[in-house]
């Protein structure tokens, strides 16, 4: 296989991708991104190499290597490597057989960062709406209301359609990751916050606009994430401690939260969108760091330890 065939492969590779597997949109982009590398390095080879006949077999190898001498993250490099194995299963279809060996380095999986239980409240109960610096402070509260509720993603957020909610039932139905639809729940509080945006400031946000979805822009139109995000920013700067705020970092919280409260993890597993348990099972272990860290603080006898240190 040349170059110019391996760029049609590419594509199909990416449809089918889109089609059959229903990958995400963000998928797509990375393992674009990443057979774009192997183009652009093949070309490079072929460039240096002049006259040398090279087989995709052989670029790949050599690509492999390269990728492991480059200092780029065990992440990075670990999604390049399942990218290529993607690829190889794919063109196996077609009898392309793609032979390379290539262990993904060992990645260890960081504890989510998540926010305290009164620092969200803080956020929603004590600082008022009237004092949020927004010129749409009733959409922005309930847009950091909504995701702290559902535990939805903020693409699925700024997704999400007015005949999607269930006022009576407090529902709001969500296409998630792969094209999957599932139900999230939200309460009284969060009910009123979103009543609140949709009476007070849609109507005037859309103003003659015909559009659908829940939370739109100045210009009436669907709000985008990069502004999910801004707004979030503004919310992280009213804390009295600095700490990064994101909407992911607070369906981290969310996760946690509810399994502090008992929740079973299959539970939340649903409610998240997790396709396996075993992406879920990571906030088992966020509650236990955390109740190592109170016990520290809180027991009893640390507390005894502290008083009579140094009378042995």
């Amino acid at each position: 296989m040349n170059l110019e065939a391996l760029k049609q492969h590419i594509e199909e590779f990416l449809v089918s991708l889109e089609v059959e597997k229903n990958a995400s949109a963000h998928t797509i982009r990375a393992y674009r991104g990443d057979l774009a590398g192997v183009v652009t390095f093949w070309e490079k080879i072929a460039t240096k190499e002049t006259g040398t006949e090279h087989t995709f077999q052989d670029i790949v190898r050599r690509y492999i290597t390269s990728l492991f001498y480059q200092k780029i993250k065990k992440a990075t490099l670990a999604r390049k490597l399942s990218c290529l194995r993607s690829l190889k299963q794919y063109l196996a279809q077609f009898g392309i057989n793609l032979s390379f060996q290539a262990k993904a380095p060992r990645i260890e999986k960081k504890l989510p960062v998540t926010l305290s239980v009164d620092e969200i409240f803080y956020l929603l109960d004590t600082v008022k709406v009237e004092d949020l610096p927004s010129k749409f402070p009733y959409r922005d509260k309930a847009i950091f209301e909504l995701i702290y509720a559902t535990g939805m993603r903020c693409a699925e957020l700024v997704a999400a359609k007015l005949n999607d909610i269930n006022y009576d039932e407090k529902t709001i139905r969500i296409m998630g990751k792969g094209k999957k639809e599932r139900m999230v729940l939200f309460g009284d509080k969060a009910l009123k916050s979103l009543q609140n945006y949709l009476d007070r400031e849609r109507g005037t946000l859309v103003n003659g606009v015909q559009t659908d979805v829940i939370f739109v822009n100045y210009a009436g139109t669907q709000i985008t994430t990069r502004s999910v995000q801004r707004i979030f920013e503004m919310f992280r700067k009213l804390l009295k401690i600095d700490r990064h705020l994101t909407p992911h970092k607070l369906r981290h919280s969310f996760a946690t939260h509810l399994l502090q409260q008992g929740v079973d993890l299959r539970v939340i597993q649903e409610l998240l969108g997790h396709q396996t348990i075993n992406t879920t099972e990571i906030y088992t272990k966020v509650t236990s760091s955390e109740l190592a860290k109170m016990c520290d603080e809180k027991h009893p006898l640390n507390k005894l330890d502290h008083l009579v240190g140094g009378e042995d």
